[in-house]
């Protein structure tokens, strides 16, 4: 570790020290293993541990509570999304009710014109054959005063008279 990367003096020598017991251990016969003595190890890696700087310390526990923070915002993050898919469902779902709503209104309006212009058409069906009724009481009446008066320049009977008033006055009906 001869390119010194920040690292302590004391922590270079003390990592030195270890590649060097490691470097120089005995081999176990027919293996890749090694034999080191384990409570000079021990000291060694304690001393390391306690060589670091706090700023290694502080760097983990940032470390640490930047991971807490992303886990939180992915958290978040998620909860967002939820939220808003489940938003999104309820504005479809309010504008499907809504178009339907307006189909249906839409049709209630067009069975209210239809009905209106039925209910139109009927009055003045129901209207016309009353005036038509109307105008054949008016004509008899009519036709039985000329009479009547022509009779009344003429002197003729008073009983004829009488009945074309009473024939006048009877309603035809004609619906």
């Amino acid at each position: 570790m001869s390119d010194n990367r920040g690292v302590p003096p004391d922590v270079e020598a003390k990592l030195h020290h270890l590649e060097r017991l490691v470097g120089e251990a005995k081999t176990v016969p027919l293996s890749a293993s090694i034999m080191l003595n384990r409570a000079e190890v021990d000291g060694l890696v304690a001393d390391l541990r306690d060589a670091l700087p706090d700023e290694l310390t502080q760097a983990r526990w940032v470390i640490k509570e930047r991971d807490d923070i992303l886990e939180r915002a992915q958290a978040d993050a998620e909860q967002m999304l939820e939220d808003a898919r489940a938003e999104r469902d309820r504005l479809v779902s309010e504008q499907e009710v809504a178009r339907t709503a307006e189909a249906r209104a839409d049709q209630v309006i067009a069975e209210a014109r239809e009905q209106a212009r039925r209910m139109r058409l009927e009055a003045e069906d129901y209207v016309d054959a009353k005036l038509a009724n109307f105008e054949v009481v008016l004509h008899r009446t009519l036709g039985a005063v000329e009479r009547g008066r022509a009779k009344l320049r003429g002197g003729s009977d008073s009983d004829q008279l009488a009945q074309d008033l009473e024939a006048a006055e009877e309603p035809e009906d004609d619906q």
